[in-house]
């Protein structure tokens, strides 16, 4: 029997926590750096890198119900104080609720590919949605990518491309709970390495 997930207010993050634009001082209470991971899955990067850095302040977003529960509980249970979760589409979001200039790193790892053709529109990564990443980032922030699906790295690639006067290609190193031959030691990578697939990453900074 599985077990049932318990609801951590204190993690989880809602509109109704914030009016209009997010103001991450107000959210976790104190300044530091903001990370903003973009389809959370069930949190094995945020638990791995909020215990790694305690300093920093961690929003996970998750559209999918029952990983968005996955994640809150996870966290909660852990009682890492330094993380949220949101339970949204991360389009809107990111245009709705998240300043300008108010982001240090953003972190999509293992994003849906969805590789049918007649659903490339609703991959995440597209000229309007890397606008806003753009924009949320403070100068100097960060966009970092992993992915195990050549035909869709080939495509951020692409898009990301047209915006070369705005950011520039840094290296990617392995996070925090990445074990030796990982790059972010998800639980998505580890299957995938399990599957002899290789994996694409790519970082970028906002000059």
């Amino acid at each position: 029997m599985a077990r049932k997930l318990k609801y951590y207010p204190s993690v989880a993050l809602n509109a109704g926590d914030f009016d209009g634009q997010i103001d991450f001082v107000r959210v976790f209470g104190r300044t530091g750096p903001v990370h903003v991971e973009i389809g959370c899955g069930k949190a094995t990067f945020l638990l791995n890198e909020a215990r790694a850095h305690c300093h920093w302040n961690f929003v996970g977003i998750e559209k999918a119900g029952r990983y968005y529960r996955h994640s809150v509980d996870r966290i909660g249970r852990w009682g890492l104080s330094n993380v949220r979760i949101v339970g949204a589409e991360a389009s809107q979001f990111l245009a709705d609720s998240v300043p300008d200039n108010s982001v240090d790193c953003f972190h999509i790892y293992f994003p849906d590919p969805w590789p049918k053709r007649r659903h490339h529109k609703r991959r995440f990564f597209c000229a309007a949605n890397v606008e806003h990443l753009i924009r949320c980032l403070k100068p100097g922030g960060d966009i970092r990518i992993a992915t195990d699906y050549v035909e869709y790295f080939d495509q951020i690639r692409a898009v990301l491309k047209i915006y070369g006067t705005r950011l520039e290609q840094v290296d990617f190193a392995p996070t925090a709970g990445a074990d030796e031959g990982e790059w972010v030691g998800t639980n998505f990578e580890r299957k995938y390495l399990k599957d002899e697939r290789p994996i694409y990453t790519v970082a970028l900074r906002k000059k």
